[in-house]
């Protein structure tokens, strides 16, 4: 099966952080690192398998880094990359037009 050309940018920024937890993710790491725990608290709803699946999609697209530590027990850190911290401007304007708009979604 071919694939679909993607010919907008909107569809091209859609298909990378399109979904329902991506922008919540890096809304999260844009206040720092944090481990899969902590992330997975602060996003109410998401499971384990989806947070996994979604950071490891994140990585494979170079939005975030996964830092691994070698020690007992395993530490794994999250950061957003230069790439993923370039959607700051946007994720921003996101949060105020929710705030401005926030009874409509009521």
């Amino acid at each position: 099966m071919p694939t679909k050309e993607v010919c907008c940018p909107v569809e091209v920024t859609l298909k990378i952080i399109g979904g329902r937890w991506k922008v919540l993710i890096i809304h999260r790491l844009l206040n720092g690192t944090m481990r899969f725990n902590e992330l997975q608290r602060s996003l109410t709803g998401i499971t384990h398998r989806t947070l996994s699946r979604q950071l490891r999609e994140m990585e494979m697209h170079q939005l975030i880094v996964r830092n691994n530590f070698n020690e007992i027990p395993p530490r794994v850190e999250y950061s957003l990359s230069p790439l993923g911290h370039s959607l700051k401007t946007i994720l921003l304007s996101m949060d105020e037009w929710g705030r401005k708009y926030s009874a409509v979604a009521k």
